[in-house]
């Protein structure tokens, strides 16, 4: 008789992938298109920590580059009124 297959360490490892998602997509957020990867790396950082990721530095990096994209988002649409960056005069 053999022992039944465990979830746990997929589950995990999916988490971990999860951790590393968020913290990329909130860094490149910062630079390109802050209205969807702000947003998505915040979930995937709350998703990864709930699932007790491994890499819980890494999830909570992502969570504060993605609500660090939203201020972003915030400053430029509140400094010149559009969602975009503007360069030069």
């Amino acid at each position: 008789m053999s022992a039944p297959v465990q979830a746990a360490p997929r589950s995990r490892r999916d988490a971990d992938g999860l951790a590393v998602a968020s913290f990329v997509l909130g860094l490149v957020g910062l630079l390109v298109m802050n209205i969807l990867l702000g947003p998505a790396a915040i979930v995937m950082a709350i998703v990864a920590l709930a699932r007790a990721t491994n890499r819980r530095g890494r999830a909570f990096l992502g969570l504060a580059l993605g609500v660090a994209d939203l201020l972003v988002l915030a400053f430029l649409v509140t400094g010149n009124g559009v969602v975009a960056w503007n360069f030069g005069g």
